[in-house]
């Protein structure tokens, strides 16, 4: 059974972190459980379509879905479920509340934890917004696998949202070091605090967890100029920019990039930016 984790001090290595985080329980936003609870009731009337939808605003229940989709996949002759429509469909709906009991909220594992609790909601926000801005990049390109790049955008920084969950007080120095220099790279930062860098222990979750390798490869850092990889990782870098307002200095050069992938004057890219937002 998966247990609750507050690290304090960092692990050893990757392979110490991968065990740590995959080991323990991952809590979800207090209204994805009382949603979760309220359709419970009324099971026969919920279909694999609007319990996705719900389950997609959650970027922690999502990944615990698509993970134990994955699983159950394991050794079975059919594809990699890439979308939480897809794992509901392979694993049933009545499966699916059997398997996912009352879950743990984020507001009750970090109660005694006000300021982790802010870093991670900012975090989960900005996956959110991430998420909307790669999926309508993937609209307008008329990509296939959109709902795919969605998931990827909002699952891009999960490693950095567990790091809140199971240790708040590393994730606290981590932003610390940040907010004293703000030119000081995230990764840098994340490897003076942690030894390892988010980047790389989220990517050997996925492959723990035998997420599907569309969904890792857009994800990762490898395939920069792949446009499914793009549209995620420019999403990414706009979310991040605009958390706090559009006067952001790198915000033009994001204008720029976008405008590029989508084939669009930078003017006609900032209003379908704003009107995505």
């Amino acid at each position: 059974m998966p247990t609750s984790l507050r690290l304090t001090a960092p692990l050893p290595g990757l392979d110490a972190w991968v065990a740590a985080f995959a080991g323990a329980e991952i809590p979800v936003l207090a209204e994805t459980a009382e949603s979760l609870e309220l359709m419970r009731a009324t099971e026969d009337d919920v279909d694999a379509h609007g319990l996705a939808e719900m389950i997609s605003t959650d970027p922690l229940m999502t990944l615990k879905v698509l993970a134990h989709a994955n699983e159950l996949r394991r050794g079975r002759l059919m594809a990699d479920p890439e979308t939480v429509t897809a794992a509901l469909v392979l694993m049933g709906i009545t499966p699916f509340f059997r398997d996912f009991g009352p879950q743990p909220t984020l507001d009750a594992v970090l109660a005694d934890h006000e300021e982790a609790l802010l870093g991670l909601s900012r975090v989960m926000q900005r996956a959110e917004r991430a998420s909307r801005y790669a999926l309508g990049f993937a609209a307008h390109r008329a990509d296939p696998d959109a709902a795919v790049i969605h998931s990827a955008a909002l699952l891009h920084d999960f490693a950095e949202m567990l790091l809140w969950v199971h240790a708040p007080d590393l994730a606290l120095r981590i932003a610390g070091l940040q907010e004293a220099d703000r030119h000081l790279r995230s990764a840098i930062a994340q490897r003076q605090v942690l030894g390892i860098e988010l980047a790389e222990l989220e990517q050997a979750l996925m492959k723990h967890w035998h997420l599907p390798e569309l969904l890792t490869r857009i994800t990762g850092n490898l395939h920069e100029r792949d446009p499914q990889v793009r549209c995620v990782h420019l999403a990414v870098r706009l979310a991040r920019h605009t958390a706090r307002g559009w006067d952001d200095a790198a915000v033009p050069d994001d204008l720029h990039d976008i405008a590029d992938l989508l084939n669009l004057s930078e003017a006609h890219t900032l209003k379908l930016l704003h009107e995505f937002d």
